[in-house]
């Protein structure tokens, strides 16, 4: 597994069942060898550091260009329970600096 610490913020635009436009940053991606998918963990853009927000985690698949890609969906328990794992270690890790 691993993980991608970038220190540029990202941002990423999620257009939800209405057509509404909400910006997303992007707090880390990693890459699955266990299910062979890359994932994104996102946040709302916009929101002071010490606000409690909704993490949003997505699998994505990077378009043959390398541009945008699309985001998919995690469809299983299994592919929750890691993606929890992770975002726990890298708020662990995060709270030590």
């Amino acid at each position: 597994m691993t993980t991608e610490h970038n220190h540029e913020e990202e941002y990423i635009t999620i257009i939800d069942e209405e057509g509404n436009e909400e910006l997303y940053q992007v707090l880390f991606t990693f890459d699955s060898e266990d299910f062979g998918k890359s994932y994104v963990l996102l946040y709302p853009a916009g929101v002071s550091e010490d606000e409690e927000v909704e993490i949003q985690a997505y699998s994505f698949k990077e378009n043959e260009e390398g541009g945008a890609g699309e985001l998919l969906p995690i469809e299983t328990d299994q592919e929750w329970d890691m993606v929890e794992e992770v975002l726990n270690t890298f708020l662990a890790e995060d709270d030590e600096k």
